[in-house]
């Protein structure tokens, strides 16, 4: 079958491998309908991460049941799944705990597993044409039959569940003021969920002005471009203060605007913990943090040898000062994605304005680029095998 195969910083190839088999009895084989590019998928295309060349990228993954192995009890073949991009046991601590992103037993000697990502066990990506799905009766999550909300129910498996944890990370409540870090599609996401839930008032920070519509027009966000002049202060203007709650929707890999390079993105223009810093200036004393964007222990490219260690410059004593509280790591997607499918279903909730792209598997290098490059109108893109 066809798959993306990471080959090296910024290349990416479509390539023949192995069809996946099926290995343990819990197992189930779909063959894929949707698959998505996410901007973590970028870490590693950008090489800056420990991913070596021959990863098969994709963790954002749906399609339909082609084979069931002998011990799955509810699931038939034909049945219509969108996994979550956390491969997760269902019956350790962390998972009885409802913290699936944090399964101890699928990846021994370290708390997550995930499909097609660095270090996060040995699960096949599915930007391919199949995919296993192990524990299966646990972590495939039924959609009602045929072809209807394909490009929102393919946003369950990573993006929309992520934003919303955000908002779940800074214990976002009806009525509060909130500042979203990044208008990439995590962060379209969180500010999306905070308008669900009824925030009061949304504020988007980003450089790119597509995006900043789209925060504009689906979220009733107020956009603030960043390259316009600080954004803690634009916000406390507006706003007339510090806002009760911020969502870092960026991660380790943020743009410093006080740094100039040769291009917007440029890692000479990076400052690891300039979010960070920037929500802290921004939330209210007492108010509360989500960080879901990424940060990683390790970085082959950062701008220091301190940040090479995922040690962050943060200040930390004005945390403390404002009594401010924060809470990190990734999605436990299946503690939101079936209440968040039955939004979709029931109309209150689609989250497909994001979807920029649907193009087929073969063009995936070339979206990889110009999705790396933060072209216009490149927002979110759908792999279709």
């Amino acid at each position: 079958m066809n798959a993306v195969v990471y080959k090296g910083p910024h290349e990416v190839a479509v390539e023949e491998v192995d069809e996946p088999e099926i290995e343990h009895p819990n197992d189930v084989l779909i063959d894929i309908t949707t698959t998505c590019i996410c901007g973590s998928d970028l870490h590693m295309y950008e090489g800056r991460t420990a991913a070596e060349p021959g990863i098969v990228f994709g963790h954002e993954n749906m399609g339909v049941v082609s084979e069931v192995g002998e011990a799955v009890s509810d699931l038939e073949v034909g049945d219509r799944v969108v996994a979550p991009f956390n491969v997760a046991c269902g019956f350790c601590e962390n998972c009885e705990d409802g913290y699936t992103g944090f399964c101890t037993n699928v990846n021994p000697g370290f708390a997550g597993g995930a499909y097609g990502y660095v270090a996060m066990g040995p699960y096949k990506g599915g930007q391919a044409e199949k995919l296993r799905i192990p524990y299966a009766d646990f972590n495939a999550l039924k959609l009602p039959e045929g072809d209807a909300h394909e490009d929102a129910f393919a946003l369950l498996a990573d993006i929309f569940p992520t934003g919303w944890h955000g908002t779940e990370l800074a214990n976002l409540e009806p009525g509060d003021s909130v500042a979203v870090y990044g208008a990439g599609p995590v962060g379209l996401m969180a500010a999306y969920s905070a308008k669900i839930k009824g925030a009061a008032e949304i504020y988007v920070v980003d450089r790119v002005p597509s995006r900043l519509d789209l925060a504009e027009e689906h979220c009733d966000a107020t956009p603030i471009n960043f390259e316009e002049g600080d954004p803690v202060e634009q916000i406390k203007d507006l706003h007339g203060g510090g806002v009760d709650k911020g969502v870092d929707a960026v991660g380790y890999q943020a743009v410093d605007p006080e740094k100039q390079a040769d291009s917007a993105y440029d890692p000479a223009r990076e400052n690891p913990a300039v979010v960070i810093n920037n929500l802290i200036r921004t939330v209210k004393p007492t108010g509360e943090l989500g960080i879901p964007g990424l940060y990683v222990p390790e970085d082959p490219g950062a701008p220091d040898d301190m940040a090479a260690q995922g040690r962050l410059g943060i200040d930390f004593g004005l945390l403390f000062e404002k009594g401010q509280a924060l809470g990190t790591g990734q999605c436990n997607v299946k503690s939101y994605n079936r209440e968040l499918r039955d939004l979709i279903i029931e109309g209150r909730a689609d989250p497909s304005w994001v979807v920029s792209h649907r193009v087929g598997l073969d063009e995936a290098p070339e979206m990889y680029e110009a999705f790396d490059n933060r072209e216009e109108g490149v927002t979110k893109v759908l792999l279709e095998p």
